[in-house]
């Protein structure tokens, strides 16, 4: 039976989180005594956000912040491009740091930074190093990485670098561009060579299961020097790609495998969606997260494109007490992750309906293509 949400429950599930992290890195000293800093800032912020639950304002422990829709590969499948429009009106890099320091004063624990390919705004490294109290996970195709990128990175503890891959050098390959694999495990072992913490981003299809879930393809990507492991079950946003998405016995599989692969590699494992379950079912529309897009519009999260409201007109504290986020997070029936499904796509209709005319037609155009 799925436990009730309750936000102690995931921040106590974040403290876990910190305090693995602070074991994974024991070998890199310097790393390791950054997150022993970040589980006493961490509690902080969790403090920070009980008090402003208790006011009535609920904060989410973690923004996901696409800070561009712009890239340099065109992968199959890609939701940033099928969710997304147009690659104008992003927001500026002021912008970009008004929003991580109100997020800050808030209590905010963790940024997840995506796009597109976030390295096209290396802006935004300049903003993560002066917030060490908040750890950005960087999700990356790796490419754009140079000595600039690496020097920078030494000097900025409270990031791990994602670098997105599909499986072995086949399936990313197909799915990203030929030669896209070994370019991004040469990027590895730079990070490795420099002592830097990394760990990878893999989007996990009913095609690519086998060879991502095996012990042999894990020990390899261990042996590069990743010791974080975050999988991403497919969301099918594209006309086309419903055949990409788990079956439900290779589902039943992850959590198990995941407890396996801990016991043998000193590595953290996240799921998504299954680890949402042991909170207590989706963390959307500000339970435990948040979207933000390129144009600052406030989002229950990626999967669910759309908002009544944004940070380029409002405070970030304004806009995560938008209606539309209030009134998702009034109905946790509609947030149960059945099946394993992501319950906003599920439920992509009903959140479209509470919307505005205006805002639905305007929502209209972003979905058009998409089903």
């Amino acid at each position: 039976m799925q436990k009730g949400f309750n936000s102690q429950v995931l921040n106590r599930a974040l403290g876990v989180f910190f305090k693995d992290a602070v074991y994974v890195s024991l070998t890199n000293p310097r790393q390791a005594l950054h997150f022993i800093k970040t589980v006493r800032w961490q509690k902080t912020a969790a403090r920070k956000r009980n008090i402003l639950l208790k006011e009535g304002l609920q904060v989410p422990p973690i923004i996901i912040f696409s800070i561009t829709n712009r890239c340099n590969l065109t992968c199959k499948g890609c939701y940033a491009q099928a969710l997304q429009n147009s690659t104008n009106d992003e927001i500026d890099d002021s912008k970009l740091w008004q929003v991580v320091s109100e997020a800050d004063e808030l209590g905010v624990s963790f940024f997840v930074i995506a796009g597109g390919e976030p390295l096209l705004r290396k802006e935004m490294l300049k903003i993560i190093k002066s917030f060490p109290q908040i750890i950005f996970l960087f999700i990356t195709n790796g490419l754009l990485i140079d000595d600039n990128t690496i020097n920078t990175l030494k000097e900025t503890r409270n990031v791990m670098t994602l670098f997105s891959l599909e499986g072995c050098k086949s399936e990313t390959d197909d799915r990203r561009g030929e030669g896209t694999f070994d370019i991004v495990l040469e990027k590895m072992k730079r990070l490795k060579k420099e002592n830097l913490f990394f760990g990878t981003s893999i989007t996990l299809t009913r095609h690519n299961f086998n060879t991502v879930m095996s012990d042999l393809y894990i020990k390899e990507i261990f042996q590069t020097g990743c010791r974080f492991f975050l999988i991403l079950e497919y969301t099918p946003v594209q006309k086309g790609t419903e055949n990409w998405v788990l079956e439900t016995e290779q589902r039943k599989q992850i959590l198990p495998m995941f407890d396996h692969f801990r016991k043998k590699y000193s590595s953290l494992f996240i799921a998504v969606p299954s680890h949402e379950e042991e909170v207590g079912g989706c963390l959307a529309a500000g339970r435990g997260f948040i979207h933000i897009n390129s144009k600052g519009q406030v989002e229950p999260c990626p999967f669910g494109p759309f908002s009544d409201t944004d940070i380029v007109n409002h405070s970030l504290k304004d806009a995560l007490q938008s209606k539309l986020l209030q009134t998702i997070r009034n109905h946790p029936e509609r947030l149960n992750e059945k099946d394993g499904i992501c319950a906003m796509w599920s439920n992509r209709e009903w959140v479209q309906s509470l919307l505005t005319n205006e805002k639905k037609a305007s929502h209209a155009k972003k979905v058009a293509n998409i089903w």
